[in-house]
């Protein structure tokens, strides 16, 4: 696509969230990136766009300038040969409500750009998709990835529970609990019907599941072999688990399912100290005091609400 020497080691992500995700979506940044921003975030961390629910797209970026003017003058380094293309405005931006530039501007700014690169232009369909956008001052050049919204595939599966996390809420927690995966070892101890066993295995991460409950486990197994995933499930108390692991997830299924004594959700905390060295938990309850007396640190927090009105939430608290 380009000469040899034009390499991308730095990114530009697109975000989008309704007001009342701002602080899981923030906790998710902060745990991918370590900053957070209402629209746009520049790292080297290099991600598949789609494993957030939050990211509307990823820019890696080729040229930068002071002006369009300025990123019209490098483009022309790209050779495309047999590849199609097309330019795309970025109308996601940090520009203020004076600066911001008009649907036409966006037009005549993507016809500049697209006029210098050597290669055929195609509307529709193109082979490569590059994107511009302003950024702290400086406009930014790339080629675009946009996300695509795999969780939606998942809301349709053979066994649901009503108390369940939203396939949504299950993929930004597992970002928040593994944000690199490689080489660990991770575990769901409560996984129910294998919401979010279902979501990291999208994404290539290897995570095995666990439930006492037997009917919960075989509609686990059959959810993930219904999106064609491959998961390994047990029936299994976590009091029971002698593995270690790097990372566990447990969404407090004894407070939204029964009537559970403090003991109880106490014994969980304590099993999830002893079998892994980082857990992010979801509650509806405060569990700061015996999370503590556990023996974690809580490193971060956010909280999940449903609906605009959050008439319910969960607090989702990272433990190390």
């Amino acid at each position: 696509m380009t000469k040899p020497y034009l390499q991308s080691s730095e990114y530009l992500y697109t975000y989008t969230h309704p007001p009342e995700e701002s602080s899981l979506c923030a906790l998710e940044q902060r745990t991918l990136f370590g900053v957070e921003s209402d629209n746009l975030i520049k790292s080297t961390t290099n991600i598949n766009p789609s494993r957030s629910p939050f990211i509307k797209g990823k820019l890696s970026i080729l040229f930068s300038g002071e002006s369009v003017q300025a990123i019209a003058e490098q483009v022309d380094q790209i050779e495309l040969r047999d590849q199609t293309f097309k330019v795309l405005f970025i109308k996601i931006n940090d520009l203020s409500k004076e600066q911001k530039i008009e649907f036409e501007e966006q037009r005549t700014i993507e016809k500049e750009i697209g006029w210098n690169i050597i290669g055929e232009a195609q509307m529709k369909n193109p082979d490569i998709l590059f994107g511009i956008v302003p950024f702290e001052g400086r406009w930014y050049f790339g080629t675009y990835q946009q996300s695509e919204s795999v969780w939606l595939h998942h809301l349709k599966k053979p066994y649901e529970y009503s108390t369940a996390l939203s396939t949504r809420l299950a993929r930004t927690i597992v970002n928040i609990a593994i944000p690199n995966p490689a080489c660990l070892r991770i575990i769901d101890p409560c996984c129910g019907i294998g919401t979010v066993l279902v979501e990291a295995l999208s994404m290539g991460i290897q995570i095995v599941g666990s439930d006492r409950n037997p009917l919960a486990v075989k509609g686990a197994r059959e959810n993930i072999t219904y999106f064609h995933y491959d998961g390994i499930v047990e029936v299994k108390d976590i009091a029971d688990e002698e593995a270690h692991y790097d990372v566990a997830i447990i969404d407090m299924p004894y407070n939204l399912a029964a009537q559970s004594t403090l003991e109880e959700q106490y014994t969980i905390i304590q099993h999830a100290r002893r079998i892994a060295n980082r857990v992010v938990i979801l509650t509806i309850e405060d569990m700061d005091e015996m999370i503590g007396k556990a023996g974690f640190t809580i490193v971060d927090r956010g909280v999940a609400n449903k609906g605009e009105k959050a008439l319910f939430s969960r607090q989702v608290i990272v433990c190390e």
